[in-house]
């Protein structure tokens, strides 16, 4: 398994027991659910800083001021609170994730139907809002159904995570910074097995049920779009350190480049240090306009 893998199977290990499917045990259900989309979001962020994004949230464990599961951001219609985000001073926010959980089976219906369009429309919100006040912010959606998900399905209807993927298909793929603002970037569904000896993760893209796509690949695809609404700042490394390297090669990282299109090796973000002095992004920014003029005749 890659990296992202261990720490998303890490981050489910650390789950309690799954509450049980029958009537009752609803406030243990939904705090089951919340503590899922909790470690996944720390899995994710964890897995954005060894990529580069060092100011990623939520923070590890024991980083004073920089953990719990959410982050509360400005919106164009009112603040929300955003899973995983990574924004710096002179980008603003540049890409977030949304994590939901759908894990309880109704005890009524026997699916996992019920919540379905409220999720759909918490996550509909959330990309509406950040899209007002950041159109050019790269906006994935990960909504992670319990295996069983697959299963429900009877004569009359198809399974709730084949009905997840027709009410999402098109709420996926916003490849323009004008396009609609309800839509992500990217949008996956995944089906969860949270066995508290080898959890089991089956991710795929939204309105295509039948492929499988890596945590590495849906990775990578948000930051190649990182790297093509901020080129003046971004670009995307190989995995040998290879600059805009070729499709197919996975895990990528995010690297921070001056005005003159030179790599700063090995700190894409946060503090450099220069002479011995510590440089801050401002720092940069002025060493970028530096370079600039002096390339003027």
């Amino acid at each position: 398994m890659t990296r992202s893998d261990d720490l998303l199977v890490a981050a489910l290990k650390r789950l309690p027991e799954k509450p049980p499917d029958g009537p009752g045990h609803q406030r243990d259900k939904k705090r089951y659910s919340e503590l899922m989309s909790e470690f996944v979001a720390a899995a994710l962020a964890e897995e954005l800083r060894q990529r580069g994004l060092r100011e990623a949230r939520p923070g590890g464990d024991g980083e004073v001021g920089r953990g719990g599961a959410e982050r509360r951001m400005s919106g164009g219609i009112g603040a929300k609170r955003v899973d995983v985000t990574w924004a710096t001073e002179e980008s603003g926010l540049l890409l977030a994730i949304s994590v939901k959980c759908l894990t309880a089976r109704d005890p009524k219906t026997g699916n996992y139907q019920k919540n379905l369009i409220n999720r759909r429309g918490d996550m509909l919100v959330e990309a509406v809002t950040l899209h007002r006040r950041f159109p050019y912010a790269v906006l994935g959606g990960f909504m992670f159904f319990d295996k069983g998900a697959d299963e429900d399905d009877s004569e009359l209807r198809a399974s709730t995570f084949r009905n997840a993927h027709r009410a999402f298909r098109i709420f996926t793929g916003r490849g323009d910074p004008t396009g609609r603002d309800e839509q992500y970037e990217r949008l996956y569904l995944a089906l969860v097995d949270a066995s508290p000896f080898q959890p089991t993760v089956r991710l795929t893209l939204a309105g295509n049920p039948r492929d499988d796509v890596t945590i590495d690949a849906a990775i990578d695809d948000l930051l190649r779009l990182v790297g093509e609404r901020d080129p003046d700042f971004y670009t995307v490394l190989g995995p040998d350190g290879e600059v805009d390297p070729e499709r197919d090669r996975s895990p990528l990282s995010l690297a921070r480049m001056k005005t003159s299109g030179t790599i700063v090796k090995g700190k894409s973000t946060g503090r450099l240090k220069k002479g011995g002095k510590e440089l801050s992004l401002d720092d940069l920014a002025l060493e970028d306009e530096d370079e600039e003029d002096s390339d003027e005749v």
